[in-house]
């Protein structure tokens, strides 16, 4: 039995050892792994409130295609950081760790225990251990690179990107335009490379004392999982939800260049095939999650063995 919620101790599955009062609890995870389901688990035994770490499902609209918890999925667990930014808002990492600061501060204050939780590495990163202090560029020089997205298209730039800077292209995902964006001004601003400037951070001052957990799959399994989960978003109206969004001028939306997003709206946008759009994000979806285990190869995690629940 767990121990009382007074007491702010989160005892683990699988006999997994305790968090205790001083640490953040962090579920962390590949794509479809159940990271939602085990934090509002977790949550509910424990007086707990889930504070949202994923860069998709802080935008309003994007429902679906984020796997935005429901209100049924939820149970009356309240979750923090959820359609807290419009679609065509510039919301990163360092807005991030304002909001998820305030969030974790006020769960605390009531005497509730936060859990955050999220596939938003970088940003959990960054809430724990600060952000890389890379100056700013000029805002001519940003608006820009942000013309030639709109012109050419985000995957010209992380093109442009790998030559300068490999390190940062290859953890960027082709669409994802803002980021792309910020690597190369730093770059054409300070003539060095946004990953040098993160290297010297280093990311080591502690601003959190935090104890990492994930769900551990073997790779058939998550990837059956990642399959399954993307065809009940199909299902669910997924291509609706992102025509909808591209009607209403959100096309070009750092959200819309999203894994499965992007894809969905080439569907929409240029003919791609109906029957091949599963395959389309299956595949994006892949590359997402090797790049998510190569981040939790290389962090502190404990791994609580998986069983069988919907891939959330």
């Amino acid at each position: 039995m767990p121990r009382h919620a007074d007491s702010r101790v989160i005892e683990l599955p699988a006999g997994l050892g305790t968090v205790e009062p001083d640490e953040l609890l962090v579920i962390v995870g590949e794509t479809a792994s159940g990271k939602t389901r085990l934090a509002v688990d977790l949550a509910r035994a424990h007086g707990g409130e889930v504070v949202g770490a994923d860069s998709v499902q802080v935008y309003r609209g994007f429902d679906i295609g984020s796997g935005k918890p429901t209100p049924e999925e939820l149970g009356g667990i309240r979750h923090h950081l959820l359609d807290v930014a419009e679609p065509n808002e510039d919301f990163d990492a360092a807005r991030f760790v304002e909001l998820a600061d305030e969030a974790i501060a006020e769960v605390r204050a009531r005497g509730r225990v936060p859990i955050l939780c999220g596939g938003t590495f970088l940003w959990v990163r960054a809430l724990l251990h600060g952000l890389a202090s890379a100056p700013r560029a000029p805002k001519e020089l940003r608006a820009t690179l942000q013309e030639q997205a709109m012109r050419e298209g985000a995957p010209s730039l992380h093109a442009r990107l790998a030559e300068v800077d490999p390190a940062s292209a290859a953890r960027l995902h082709p669409n994802d335009a803002v980021r792309l964006v910020r690597a190369l001004e730093v770059f054409e601003h300070t003539g060095k490379p946004l990953s040098s400037w993160q290297s010297e951070h280093g990311f080591r001052p502690q601003r959190h004392r935090a104890r990492l957990v994930a769900i551990a799959w073997d790779r058939p399994t998550i990837e059956s999982r990642i399959e399954q989960r993307i065809s009940t978003m199909l299902a669910h109206g997924w291509i609706d939800e992102v025509r909808g969004l591209v009607a209403r001028g959100f096309g070009q939306t750092r959200a819309m260049g999203a894994v499965g997003y992007a894809e969905v709206r080439a569907h929409l946008e240029q003919g791609t095939p109906e029957t091949e759009l599963a395959q389309a994000i299956y595949r994006a979806t892949r590359i997402f999650a090797r790049r998510q285990r190569t981040w939790l190869a290389k962090a502190e995690v404990t791994w609580i063995p998986g069983v069988s629940a919907s891939p959330s």
